[in-house]
């Protein structure tokens, strides 16, 4: 699990922040974009260079409601300096420096972080001379570049790695790793402190009494395990950011370091369009996740009201729904005992091995069974698999042609993998190559 470094993208509107978020990540997709039921913003994405990953996070996609600018560009400076090792300040190279140009270096010189002054809009050799005018800033050598044309964005990505913190990989032995996640204000350290027995973290129903991710090692029943309870939000003075976004910022290293996520949610309030946005990354992490419903003590029972929830979050999370869900009351303390059931038996399934004759063996009868559809003019036959990793499960397949495979005969055989080898709670990777 890493603990790799982030890096914030700020800067006044129309400077091209967005533009050069999107050159640094390579328009990479996410994962889950495709899949029904869930929607995610892009104000956040991993990117790598020259070896090293990072997180990066483009806070001109942080809007504060009802705010006029030079406030919401204060507020997301002020995100950036909180969350960022390394902050890219980008600058418009044809306008100049500007009057909220000056507010965010004011306030990122006194933030002692490692800056990076990127000129933008620097699209020929003829707008060099402009550069001069940016030491005026005080933040040191201003770097030219151009989000639109690509140009200069190897120099700044160099300098990015150049200033990340060495951080080593925190490793636990033998310990089961889990983080709790979930939108602020529903549970999440109260479900720590019921899971840990006691008041190890502070509980209160005001949200943002959480500052910093604490790793908490415990035993129960001789197992070893690490909670990493997450960050919640916090907010400072008359800064008031989006709640959802932020959220999930504080949330990505704690979810990095995680071999198995909790996803809270509140029977109270019932599920939220937030709750997608929270366990998107999770997902695109290939993290494998159990869904925590709490608070289940308030809902008014009736025969069916379980089996009615859990049909709700189905619906709602179709793109989860390998994902056990597990119905608790944090603050008393019941059905606890059945979380760590789920983790202990999801985390079976997500470190898991299959032995390869087996599973070549549920292939072979799976295609007996239901044989592949005709699909691009071809019909998919594999020949032969085995499992290259786990942490999740990931299957490489050798086919005929990938293009003949169709989803939802993938889906078919993930489906078989599934109920064959309990694989209940952790995503499954299948990768499909042509044999030669």
């Amino acid at each position: 699990m890493n603990n790799i470094g982030t890096v914030a993208v700020v800067g006044s509107p129309n400077v091209g922040k967005s533009t050069i978020f999107n050159r640094i990540i390579g328009h990479r997709h996410a994962i889950i974009d495709d899949q029904p039921g869930v929607t995610r913003d892009r104000i956040y994405d991993k990117a790598s260079w020259l070896g090293v990953d990072f997180n990066i996070i483009d806070t001109g996609g942080i809007e504060i409601a009802n705010r006029p600018f030079q406030e919401q560009i204060r507020a997301q400076a002020t995100i950036a300096i909180e969350e960022a090792d390394v902050i890219v300040f980008v600058t418009d190279g044809k306008v100049g420096i500007s009057k909220d140009d000056r507010i965010v270096a004011k306030m990122l010189y006194k933030s002692n972080k490692p800056i990076i002054l990127a000129v933008n809009k620097i699209d020929n050799l003829d707008m060099i001379h402009s550069l001069g005018d940016f030491y005026a800033l005080g933040l040191g050598e201003p770097l030219p570049v151009s989000g639109e044309h690509g140009i200069g964005i190897g120099d700044l990505l160099d300098k990015i790695v150049n200033k990340l913190p060495k951080k080593e990989d925190k490793t636990y032995d033998d310990a089961i790793t889990f983080s709790i996640i979930g939108r602020p204000n529903v549970g999440k350290s109260s479900l720590s402190n019921a899971i840990l027995n006691k008041e190890r973290v502070i509980v209160s129903n005001i949200e943002g009494t959480t500052r910093d991710s604490i790793d908490t090692r415990f035993t129960r029943d001789n197992q070893d395990y690490v909670v990493i309870d997450t960050a919640g939000l916090k907010k400072r003075g008359k800064i008031f950011e989006s709640v959802d976004k932020y959220s999930m910022l504080r949330a990505l290293g704690s979810i990095d370091r995680s071999e198995i996520v909790l996803l809270v949610l509140d029977a109270e309030t019932g599920i939220q369009e937030q709750d997608k946005h929270i366990v998107g990354y999770a997902v695109e992490a290939k993290k494998a996740i159990i869904i925590v419903v709490n608070k289940w003590d308030t809902v008014e029972r009736s025969q069916n009201a379980q089996s009615d929830f859990e049909k709700k979050v189905r619906k709602e999370f179709q793109f989860l729904d390998y994902a056990p869900i597990v119905f608790v009351s944090a603050k008393n303390k019941t059905k606890i005992d059945n979380i760590f059931k789920a983790i202990n038996k999801v985390h079976l399934a997500y470190d898991s091995h299959v032995q390869t004759s087996i599973l070549n063996d549920v292939i072979q009868d799976a295609q007996t069974m239901n044989p592949a559809p005709e699909f691009n003019k071809g019909r998919l036959r594999i020949y032969f698999a085995n499992q290259a990793s786990s942490q999740p499960p990931s299957f490489v397949m050798f086919v005929n042609k990938p293009k003949y495979a169709h989803f939802s005969y993938i889906r078919y055989i993930e489906n078989r993998l599934r109920e064959t080898f309990d694989l209940d709670g952790t995503p499954i990777e299948i990768v499909l190559r042509e044999k030669v």
